[in-house]
């Protein structure tokens, strides 16, 4: 797989709680991204892999519904995931 457990434990520490906290939102949502970031580099150069753009679309989704959640329950959380990921120009 082109993550290992080391940058995978990364990410977490770096956007979650702590290496091992992989359930939080912001890990998650970090993770989302990386792999996001991934996909789109690999369908730029094999436009078409259908079932890679099906599972681009999901993990887009996924992330989404995340960044809604966070939206919802705490704004200060998703200002500043967004702000550390630099997902959108404009902050609410």
């Amino acid at each position: 797989m082109y993550l290992s457990k080391e940058a995978k434990a990364e990410i977490f520490a770096k956007h979650g709680k702590a290496a091992t906290d992989t359930g939080s939102a912001e890990g998650q949502i970090a993770l989302f991204t990386t792999r996001i970031a991934h996909l789109t580099g690999h369908l730029k150069k094999n436009k078409h892999d259908f079932s890679t753009q099906l599972s681009l679309q999901k993990l887009v989704g996924k992330r989404r519904a995340l960044l809604a959640y966070l939206y919802n329950k705490d704004i200060e959380r998703y200002r500043a995931i967004i702000k550390a990921l630099q997902l959108r120009d404009i902050i609410k």
